[in-house]
């Protein structure tokens, strides 16, 4: 099972990978001076932007996961929680902010709201992209339905479910999982975000994210 985990999500050709490219395609679209920008990436990896059709003339990647020993020209890391940012990032301007499938495991609404708003003094433009709730199939553990169970039960799939990362993990790790993953819908998003359109990434027909992106907006200053 975890050879088909790989076939849909993880492998260079699996269909994840090939939404990643076709949604990095839509970034750059959707901005087309992204080479020139200057771009923070909150939550996000220093890999991810090499593989990317258009790179920023800067990008900052913030994330709490251990940063890489040697960093590409063009990209700077720091370790830091894009909740409770430090001053000296909080002091800083950027062209965007960009985040990718973070917002939902923040910690609830309140973390949430500290993000986005965050993100909008950050730069006048963003791109912030989260799973959808209401998509049939909750996608870290690719098991449908699973966002709408109760906590215990959640817990029991974060464990057995063939199509998990790594089943069979101890209780606690799965309960610390399941408790950091909130999946949120179009309305919490918006309000969040209220100067954003909200667009929708679909699969079949059906919402499977949605990202709130602001294109333009007064320059933030210096």
């Amino acid at each position: 099972m975890n050879s088909l985990r790989f076939r849909l999500v993880d492998s260079p050709d699996s269909y994840g990978a090939k939404r990643r490219a076709r949604r990095a395609r839509w970034l750059s679209d959707t901005f087309p001076d992204l080479a020139e920008m200057s771009v923070l990436d909150l939550g996000g990896r220093v890999d991810s932007w090499s593989r990317v059709p258009v790179r920023p003339r800067h990008v900052h990647v913030v994330n709490l996961e251990p940063l890489p020993a040697e960093l590409p020209a063009g990209m700077e890391a720091d370790h830091a929680d894009a909740c409770d940012l430090p001053p000296a990032i909080l002091s800083r301007r950027y062209d965007l902010v960009f985040s990718n499938s973070v917002l939902e495991h923040v910690g609830g609404h309140e973390q949430r709201r500290r993000m986005a708003e965050a993100i909008r003094e950050l730069a006048p433009r963003h791109w912030v992209q989260t799973p959808y709730r209401y998509f049939p199939v909750e996608p870290h553990w690719v098991a449908p339905g699973m966002q709408f169970l109760p906590v215990p039960a959640r817990v029991a799939v974060a464990r057995k479910w063939p199509l998990a990362y790594t089943p069979g993990k101890s209780w606690e790790q799965a309960m610390k999982q399941v408790l950091t993953t909130e999946l949120i819908g179009r309305a919490e998003l918006r309000y969040l975000f209220p100067d954003s359109t909200i667009r929708a990434e679909r699969m079949l027909g059906l919402t499977k994210s949605i990202i709130a992106v602001r294109t333009a907006g007064a320059d933030p200053g210096p």
